[in-house]
């Protein structure tokens, strides 16, 4: 198993930018992929970026995303990160991390979620 929990959320205005990290402990971390969700109120949640596990770094972004958010992982630090800039007010949502065995599995663990909310 392994436990994640975000950081890095808040309140940025528009064209501004923001970095959330995900900290992982328990199982090896470099053995999962990766990916972050986001949420809107009234929405589903939606996938944002996902990231390969150790040995290679492919990245996947979702179209809404692609050029501006950036997906890393420093598995030194068990932790990921998101870096976005160029904010909008669409980006606003609540940002979730999760953790799959391998691109075959579904996400199985997911962190407790970051708030990002941007002000036009």
């Amino acid at each position: 198993q392994v436990q994640l929990v975000e950081s890095g959320g808040g309140l940025v205005q528009a064209g501004g930018s923001l970095r959330l990290s995900c900290a992982a402990s328990g199982d090896t971390f470099s053995s999962y992929g990766l990916g972050w969700f986001r949420q809107a109120p009234g929405k589903e949640r939606v996938f944002v970026a996902s990231i390969i596990r150790s040995g290679g770094h492919s990245t996947i972004y979702a179209d809404s995303v692609k050029g501006r958010f950036t997906i890393s992982r420093d598995n030194a630090k068990n932790t990921m990160y998101l870096q976005m800039n160029s904010l909008k007010p669409e980006d606003t949502a609540v940002y979730f991390c999760a953790a799959r065995p391998s691109f075959l599995d579904d996400y199985r663990y997911w962190g407790q979620g970051t708030q990002v909310t941007v002000s036009s």
